[in-house]
This record gives C-alpha cells, structure tokens and sequence, in this order.
C-alpha cells in the first residue's frame, strides 16, 4: 500500500507531564529531528485540538502523541485523511468497536468521539501529526460535558498497545496511493448520507454526498447544488 516506510516510533521522547507533545515535536523539527520521531506524554497541561480547543486526558489513560514528517510531497497530499484511517485501524487494533471516521479528523465509535487529529505542517519542509486517543478512560473519568459525546477503548485496553499499533499503523497509511486512502476513507465515512450544518468561511447546511478526489466535503444544498467544503474553511455541526 505504501510507498516507503518512515518507520514512525523511533526515536521515541516520553514525557510524563508535558504542555503539549505537538509543541515539543515542533521544537525537534527546528532543531533537525528525523522522519519517524515521536513524542509522547503521559500528561498535557495544554493539549490542543483544532480550532484552539484544549484536550484533556486523565494521567496515563490517554495516548498523547506527536510525531515528525519530513519532507512532504505531493504523495502526502491526502494526509488528512489517511492519518485518522491509520488511528482507526490501531484502535480496533487494541480492542475497539468498528471505529467511522467524522470528516476531517475525528474518529468515533457511534456517534461519541474516540480520537482527534491535529495536522500542523510547514510544506513542503514538515509535518506534526498530532494524536489525542482516548485508551482507557472510564465514562465517570470525562469532564461533565464530554460525558455524552466522548468514549474510550476500554475492556483493559493498554496505552503502550495502542503506542505500537498507531505507529505501524502510520508507517502503512503515510504515503498510501490516493485511490486507497480515498476508498478507506468512503467506507469509513460517518457523515456520508447525513445532514449536516456548518460554519467557518460562510455557513450553511445539506446532505452529505461523501469526500471528492482532493479530500474535500461534498454536499449537496437544498437547491440541488452541491459545495466542496475544505477542512481548513469549515467547523461542523450535526443537525
């Protein structure tokens, strides 16, 4: 499937409390860390997310990890969707239910959210791949308002099981052939058939028809027109 094989996981830098491994992971880019480098955290003081929101895990119930790209071309182009194929597949893994990918990084069981993805990249010099996976946090463990919404592997599922299957994981999705990242992602689909709101640059709502060629939203309007949605343009909400 792949084209090469970065080899994600080494070397490795672990940190038992750290502000955020995307932060660290950034720091080793400038300072000439290699492709595959990794950064991991039993704890974040300030774990982001996508559009600035924080991420919190309990110490140790939650694998926290950062790691390096470089260079990046034109056979990264889909990178956004193929990271999130690679946590799916990791968790499932380790002991997850079928695991559905909600457009463009969040992976669910259901409709609760089991991961985040958080792509910070400098083309064509480098990427950070970040990853919030939530391994074995118990349901009293989530803050009051993720209670509903978030969910973990659990069933004994171990962080450092989930550290190694995310790491092979990325070394078979990074540079896969596009049509196969594409198919992955279409059968992985949560939104596809879904009605949908958004906000961001402009707002609106419709069906969702699934991603196009290029990793974009498709969907179609009231007025039978359809708009391709970029990830970096749009924030989400489920009608």
């Amino acid at each position: 499937m792949s084209r090469e094989r970065p080899g994600f996981g080494e070397p490795r830098y672990h940190h038992e409390l750290i502000d955020s491994t995307n932060e660290r992971a950034r720091e080793l880019v400038e300072e000439g860390a290699a492709s595959g480098t990794v950064v991991t955290a039993a704890e974040q003081s300030a774990g982001r997310g996508r559009h600035g929101r924080h991420w919190t895990a309990p110490a140790g119930k939650a694998l926290l990890f950062s790691a390096i790209l470089r260079p990046l071309s034109i056979r990264h182009r889909l990178l956004p969707l193929a990271v999130p194929l690679a946590v799916a597949e990791a968790a499932e893994a380790v002991g997850a239910g079928e695991c559905g990918v909600k457009w463009p990084n969040d992976v669910w069981i259901g409709e609760r959210k089991l991961a985040g993805v958080l792509i910070e990249a400098r083309p064509p010099e480098w990427a950070v791949i970040g990853v919030g996976l939530n391994v074995a946090i118990g349901p009293d463990e989530f803050p009051q308002e993720l209670r509903d919404t978030a969910t973990s592997i659990g069933g004994g599922a171990d962080v450092e099981a989930a550290f190694a299957a995310l790491c092979e994981a990325l070394d078979r999705w990074v540079g896969a052939e596009d049509d196969t990242v594409l198919a992955e992602f279409r059968r992985r689909d949560a939104l596809a058939g879904r009605e949908i709101g958004w906000t961001g640059a402009g707002e609106g709502s419709g069906l969702v028809e699934g991603v196009d060629a290029d990793g974009n939203l498709v969907v179609r309007l009231a007025d039978g027109d359809r708009t391709a949605l970029g990830s970096g343009e749009v924030h989400l909400k489920l009608d």
